[in-house]
């Protein structure tokens, strides 16, 4: 399956990429008791990439430098 949106997981892999999707499906089956399909749990997936993803990944780098400028 070739990636062509933006807001997918550009730094996953497709296996890195199928776990986290499954693991979302697990989720909602698990802690929700719903069952959702592989579509659906892609969309979740890619929500939440989009809508977090350049946060998370800042907060990272500004970790990292903290430690390096620690050392």
């Amino acid at each position: 399956m070739a990636q062509t949106k933006k807001n997918k997981l550009d730094f996953a892999t497709e296996e890195q990429r199928t776990k986290f999707i499954k693991d979302i499906i697990g989720f909602f089956q698990d802690e929700r008791g719903e069952e959702i399909g592989y579509i659906a749990a892609e969309k979740v997936l890619d929500f939440f990439t989009h809508s977090m993803g350049e946060e998370i990944y800042q907060k990272a780098l500004n970790d990292a430098k903290k430690l390096l400028k620690s050392r």
